[in-house]
């Protein structure tokens, strides 16, 4: 059976889809797995030995890429993204499938009027709803993430007081009402007493030197490194401090202990880290009972209040210990 999986983006998103590709193809006898994705996430899936061939997507080039597609005859195309651009390739393929309930009107009804009638089940198992009717189950294995050998890093290149452990921390986010302000992230390492490696792009940098230069006991690789060199300080981390970030997924794909930092979305969305079986690796941590949160399904460049309570009241001292007990393997609290 051939099968087209469609995700267009994003990093986090992408790896929440991997079990949908690694349980069609345990579970289908000869499925052949073809995924279309843009460019910037190709690196992702590329090293992933349950996909036979990644397609690149790209708007300018749609029509070739369509007629390339159209001639391999799909025995289904699972849409995991469900847009217009996802619709078009569907319309011109004119192959069987089903697509992702996005439950939209649930989000606007928690965003909106705060009535929450999201039902209690992870996006990977919604996304995993998109493929039953092949007959596929969850075989509740998690996430995947398969770094290419050259992007793996040595932990012998780390100083030798990271070398034994660390705690990663992971100070961005796509939009800033979903991360911690600088200060409170400074006052997050201040009270580590645990070596940390800060990690991220480009965008997070700034906050990483200084945070290097402020704290003998941590070190800055963002934007030093591609994803897949990312991934592997995360794998080797002892723990993971994190916002809702495509690294967040990849460190639930490693099954560590994440303690994941939440503002003005919720856990509610589905999109929490996903440990199946490895529940006692998460903890989350959110400001509860606040009126006005959620305020957005994605996020916003400032907080609409202009207090920004969901991240200014954080526990910094319990998530500065929650780390503690994860990288020291002692059970983590209840948050």
């Amino acid at each position: 059976m051939r099968i087209l999986i469609i995700r267009f983006s994003s990093i986090g998103d992408i790896v929440l889809t991997t079990p949908v590709m690694r349980c069609l193809n345990n579970q289908i006898p000869g499925a052949e797995i073809h995924f279309l994705t843009k460019k910037a996430f190709v690196p992702i899936l590329n090293n992933n030995p349950y996909i036979s061939k990644v397609w690149e997507w790209d708007d300018n080039e749609a029509s070739k890429i369509l007629t390339e597609l159209k001639k391999l005859k799909f025995d289904f195309i699972a849409d995991l993204h469900h847009n217009l651009r996802s619709l078009r390739v569907k319309r011109a393929l004119g192959r069987p499938g089903a697509s992702f309930n996005k439950l939209n009107i649930e989000k606007f009804l928690l965003v909106n009027f705060k009535i929450n009638r999201l039902p209690d089940i992870h996006i990977v198992d919604r996304y995993l709803e998109t493929v039953a009717s092949l007959g596929v189950k969850n075989d509740n294995k998690g996430l995947d993430y398969f770094i290419h050998p050259e992007d793996e890093f040595n932990i012998k290149n780390l100083p030798e007081s990271h070398q034994e452990g660390y705690i990663a921390l992971v100070p961005g986010a796509l939009h800033p009402t979903k991360k911690l302000p600088p200060e409170k992230i400074s006052e997050l390492c201040a009270a580590i007493s645990f070596p940390v490696l800060v990690l991220g792009g480009k965008a997070e940098e700034n906050i990483g030197n200084t945070l290097e230069e402020k704290f003998p006991h941590v070190i800055n690789y963002c934007g030093k490194l591609n994803l897949g060199g990312s991934a592997s300080l995360i794998r080797q981390a002892s723990a993971v401090i994190t916002h809702d970030t495509g690294l967040m997924h990849i460190a639930a794909a490693f099954r560590k202990p994440i303690i994941s930092i939440w503002g003005n979305t919720v856990p509610q969305f589905g999109m929490y880290p996903y440990l199946p079986e490895h529940n006692s690796l998460s903890v989350i941590h959110e400001v509860k009972n606040l009126k006005c949160r959620p305020c957005s399904k994605i996020g916003y460049a400032e907080c609409p209040k202009k207090h920004f309570n969901c991240m200014n009241q954080q526990d910094i001292p319990q998530i500065a210990q929650d780390a503690l007990l994860a990288a020291t393997k002692l059970p983590l609290s209840e948050s």
